[in-house]
C-alpha cells in the first residue's frame, strides 16, 4: 500500500538489469579473501532502497565496504524519510548484481537495508564461495542482516521449523518439518526423525529428492505420530542422516515445538433437530459489537477464542473483537484495530483462519486506496500473535501481506497453510489467493502470490456490497461450497478439477495470476434459501443461515444430495457470519442486532438426544408400497416418518400413532430416489435411502 502521492498503481512494465562482467575483471582478492557477489531484486519502487556493507555490527556508515541503491536520497540517514524520487537509484522490478566486493574468510559482515517509505521491498542474495550462501529479505524502514564468510561443509542441514500444527487430535498426525541445505552437496536421500518428549527417536527414510545446496525444502515424516492421551507434547525433529552421511554441524540439527493433542470439534448438530433451542447472547454493544459481519475461532481450540471482524467505515478501516474463553464465566474481550486498517481492513467482510494461526479478512471496497482511481484491494494476512496483531510496525501496520486483485472481496475461507478463497463480487468470479511466504509484518513484497481466478455463470453479490456471500473449504474433498445471497443457492466448485489458462490483468507483480479452466463446479442448493449469507460444515453436516429470514437450515451432505434435516429459527432477520464452535453447538453473528449469538441445546438432555431410532424398511427397492418398523423397546411417543426427495424437500410425512409398524402407499411417488426418517420430538433416526422402481 502507498501513498497516491508517492507511488503509481498501475503496472510498470518488468525491468531486469544485469550487470555482466568477465572473470577478468572480478575483484582481485587476496589468498586470506573470497567474492562477494551481491545480486538485489527490488519491487515496483527500486528507487527507495538503499544498502550497504559493513564489518560486524558497525552502524551505517562506519567502515563502509560497498554500497548501492539511491545512494544520494536515501543513504544511512533516509530511512522512512519518504522524499525520494523515481529518478534515482535502481528501476522498478529490477535485477541488480553489484560490482564484486572482497571479504576476508571467517570474518562476520553486516549488510544494512534502508527504505525510503518503509516497507521494505528489496530482496538480496549473497554468493560467496561459488554458492548462494544467504538470502536477506530488506523489511521496514531500516533492517540488518550479518553474515560470515565461511567455506560451505558438504553435509550440513538446518531444521528450520516445526510445521506440524500447535493444536491436533490424537491419531494419525503428519510430522511435518521445514529445512535448509547448508550443505554443498545435493541431497539424493535422508533419514528424518522426530521424538515425542524427548523419547525415543520414531526415523523415516526419504528418498529421490535431488535437493540443490543452499535451498529450503519441506519435508513430512513417513512414520505417523499417534498421540496416547491428549495432553501437552514437546515435538522435536532433525535430520539424522544425509546422503549415508553424518551432519557435520551438529549446532543447527533440531527445532522444537510445543503441540497441544485435544479433541476436536464434536459433530452433534442433529442435536437441534425437533427442538427449539435456547438463544444465548454471547456478546452485544456493551463489548464492542458493531456492525458484526463474520467470526471464527482461533484453532487451538481448547482456548475457545473467538474472533469477531467489524465493518466500521471505509476511511478508518474495520476492526476485530477478540472474546476469551467465549461463552465461559471468566469471558473478557478486547477491541483492536490495526494503525493501517483503512487500506488493509476496510469495510471487511469476512474473517477465515488458517491452523497455521495466522488470519485473513476480505475487504468489501472497490480500491482500499480511497483515492478514486484504479480498484486496488484484495485479501490481507494477519498474524493472531498479540505481539504482531495491532500493534505498531514499520508505515504499513502490522499486516503480513495483501494481495490487490479481488474489489468487493465478499468473503473468505481457509485451504491450507497461507491459502484462502474469497468471493469476488467485483470480477463475479471466485478466487484462491496464496500469500506463500509472507513478507513479515509491514513489509510490502508480493511477488511470491499465487492467484487463480474462478469464473462462474450467473454468480452476482450484493449491488449495495452489504450481505457478504461466506464460503468454506471442505478439506477432505476439495468441494469449496458458496453461498450466493442474490440468486438464493448454494454452489459448490470442485477444486480439484481445471487447468490454468490466461493470465488476469496484473495490477502488482505477483509469481502466478491466471484465469482456470475446464473445472467442475454445480448448483447445490437452489431450494429453500433467503438471501444465503453464512455457511459451515462438520463432517457430514452443513448449515447456511438465511440474511432475510435469520433462519438456519441444517443439512445432511453424505449423500449425493443435500437433505434438508431442520430449520432453526433464530427470531430476527441480519445473520451474517455463522460457525460451528468447538463445543459443537451453532455460533453466528447479526448485524442487525449487533450481537454475537449462540444456539445452546433445549432442556432436553444430551443423551436422549442421542439416543438414536434404529428401524426396518422393506421391500427396497419398492414399487407401490413399503414397510416401516421399529422395536418396541425404544418406546417412541406419537413418531412420525418424514420422507425427504433427493433435494432435501420433504414431501410426505405420516404419523404412525401407536403402531410400531405401518405400511407406506408410493403410487403417488415417481420412481427415483428418496430419503425417510423416524422421529417423536426426543428420538430421531438417521436417513435411510430407499429407491421406487416402476
Amino acid at each position: 500500500m502507498k501513498s497516491i502521492l508517492q507511488k503509481a498503481l498501475s503496472l510498470i512494465g518488468c525491468i531486469t538489469i544485469v550487470i555482466a562482467f568477465s572473470t577478468s575483471n572480478l575483484a582481485q582478492c587476496n589468498a586470506s579473501e573470497t567474492t562477494l557477489i551481491l545480486s538485489i531484486n527490488t519491487d515496483e519502487w527500486g528507487y527507495e532502497s538503499y544498502w550497504q556493507v559493513t564489518p560486524e555490527d558497525n552502524v551505517c556508515g562506519v567502515g563502509t565496504i560497498a554500497e548501492g541503491g539511491n545512494i544520494a536520497q536515501v543513504g544511512c540517514e533516509g530511512a522512512g524519510e519518504q522524499d525520494a524520487t523515481a529518478d534515482q537509484g535502481y528501476g522498478d522490478f529490477a535485477t541488480i548484481q553489484a560490482e564484486p566486493i572482497c571479504l576476508t574468510i571467517g570474518q562476520t559482515y553486516t549488510l544494512h537495508f534502508i527504505d525510503d517509505f518503509g516497507d521494505g521491498g528489496s530482496d538480496f542474495i549473497l554468493n560467496i564461495f561459488g554458492f548462494d550462501l544467504y538470502t536477506f529479505q530488506g523489511m521496514g524502514d531500516y533492517s540488518t542482516f550479518n553474515f560470515v564468510v565461511n567455506e560451505p561443509l558438504a553435509y550440513d542441514v538446518e531444521a528450520k521449523q516445526v510445521l506440524s500444527y500447535s493444536y491436533i487430535q490424537q491419531a494419525n498426525n503428519v510430522v511435518r518439518g521445514k529445512f535448509f541445505n547448508y550443505g554443498s552437496e545435493i541431497i539424493d536421500n535422508l533419514e528424518y526423525s522426530y521424538s515425542i518428549n524427548g523419547g525415543t527417536a520414531s526415523t523415516g527414510v526419504v528418498s529421490n529428492l535431488n535437493i540443490a545446496p543452499f535451498t529450503e525444502f519441506e519435508l513430512a515424516n513417513p512414520t505417523l505420530w499417534n498421540a496416547a492421551t491428549d495432553g501437552d507434547y514437546e515435538l522435536t525433529i532433525w535430520i539424522s542422516e544425509i546422503n549415508g552421511n553424518a551432519d557435520m554441524n551438529v549446532a543447527n540439527d533440531q527445532s522444537v515445538k510445543d503441540i497441544i493433542v485435544g479433541p476436536g470439534i464434536p459433530n452433534i448438530l442433529d442435536n437441534y433437530i425437533g427442538i427449539i433451542p435456547e438463544l444465548e447472547e454471547i456478546a452485544g454493544s456493551g463489548e464492542d459489537i458493531l456492525d458484526p459481519r463474520d467470526l471464527d475461532f482461533h484453532p487451538i481450540l481448547n482456548r475457545n477464542e473467538l474472533w469477531i471482524v467489524l465493518k466500521s467505515t471505509a476511511n478508518s478501516g474495520g476492526k476485530t473483537v477478540k472474546i476469551s474463553n467465549a461463552g465461559e464465566s471468566n469471558q473478557g474481550e478486547l477491541l483492536q484495530q490495526d494503525g493501517n486498517a483503512w487500506h488493509f481492513m476496510s469495510l471487511p467482510t469476512g474473517i477465515a483462519f488458517s491452523r497455521n494461526e495466522n488470519f485473513a479478512t476480505s475487504p468489501g471496497v472497490y480500491d482500499a486506496n480511497h483515492d478514486g482511481g484504479e480498484p486496488f484491494t484484495g485479501p490481507a494476512l494477519w498474524s493472531s500473535d498479540p505481539a504482531i496483531y495491532a500493534q505498531p510496525s514499520g508505515g504499513n501496520g502490522s499486516h503480513l501481506d495483501m494481495l490487490h486483485e479481488s474489489p468487493y472481496s465478499m468473503g473468505i475461507a481457509w485451504e491450507t497453510e497461507n491459502k484462502f478463497w474469497v468471493t469476488c463480487g467485483d470480477h463475479n468470479e471466485i478466487m484462491s489467493f496464496d500469500f506463500s511466504d509472507d513478507h513479515g509484518p509491514g513489509n510490502g513484497d508480493h511477488s511470491d502470490g499465487i492467484i487463480y481466478k474462478y469464473p462462474i455463470p450467473n454468480y452476482d453479490e450484493d449491488p449495495i456490497h452489504e450481505v457478504p456471500d461466506h464460503l468454506i473449504f471442505e478439506h477432505t474433498t476439495g468441494w469449496l461450497y458458496v453461498c450466493n445471497s442474490q440468486s438464493n443457492r448454494v454452489f459448490r466448485i470442485n477444486t480439484n478439477t481445471g487447468t490454468p489458462g490466461a493470465d488476469g490483468d496484473f495490477l502488482e507483480m505477483v509469481d502466478v495470476y491466471k484465469y482456470m479452466n475446464n473445472f467442475v463446479w454445480e448448483d447445490y442448493i437452489t431450494e429453500g434459501l433467503d438471501a444465503p449469507s453464512g455457511i459451515d460444515i462438520v463432517e457430514n453436516r452443513m448449515i447456511v443461515s438465511n440474511y432475510n429470514t435469520g433462519d438456519i437450515n441444517l443439512y445432511d451432505i453424505s449423500g449425493p444430495a443435500p437433505i434438508l434435516l431442520q430449520i432453526i429459527p433464530t427470531g430476527s432477520n441480519g445473520i451474517m457470519g455463522i460457525k460451528v464452535g468447538p463445543d459443537g453447538l451453532i455460533w453466528f453473528v447479526n448485524s442487525v442486532t449487533d450481537k454475537i449469538m449462540r444456539l445452546a441445546q433445549a432442556s432436553v438432555s444430551v443423551a436422549e438426544l442421542n439416543t438414536k431410532v434404529e428401524f426396518n424398511l422393506s421391500p427396497n427397492p419398492a414399487n407401490t408400497f413399503f414397510n416401516v418398523s421399529y422395536s418396541q423397546t425404544q418406546r417412541l411417543t406419537n413418531p412420525k416418518i418424514n420422507v425427504c426427495d433427493v433435494s432435501g424437500r420433504l414431501i410426505m410425512t405420516k404419523a404412525m400413532g401407536t403402531n410400531n409398524s405401518v405400511r407406506l402407499e408410493t403410487t403417488e411417488l415417481s420412481a427415483g430416489v428418496y430419503f425417510l426418517r423416524i422421529e417423536d420430538g426426543i428420538h430421531i433416526s438417521e436417513m435411510k435411502k430407499f429407491i421406487i422402481e416402476r
